[in-house]
């Protein structure tokens, strides 16, 4: 659940935005994946075992669903509005 207490956040909030705006338009989706890897490896660096693959693993997952549940659904619906249903 990325919904951690705001004195938490403000740490990392700059360092986000600051990673957010390096991101290239061109072959976005590779240096986005580059990164998320990339944090992933440093994480494993300092401690390898299953638990902690396994939360990586499970953070990303949850972290694409809420992506899908925040920006995704609310888009396709709109989406459908404006140009009809499928169903």
């Amino acid at each position: 659940m990325p919904y951690i207490k705001q004195d938490q956040r403000q740490p990392l909030d700059p360092l986000i935005e600051q990673l957010a705006a390096l991101l290239p338009e061109k072959d976005f989706a590779g240096t986005l994946n580059y990164v998320i890897a990339r944090l992933a490896s440093n994480l494993l660096a300092k401690q390898t075992n299953y638990a902690r693959i396994n939360e990586i693993i499970g953070a990303l997952e949850c972290a694409k669903q809420e992506l899908y549940r925040r920006a995704a659904a609310p888009y396709e619906d709109q989406k459908a509005k404006e140009n009809g249903d499928v169903f």
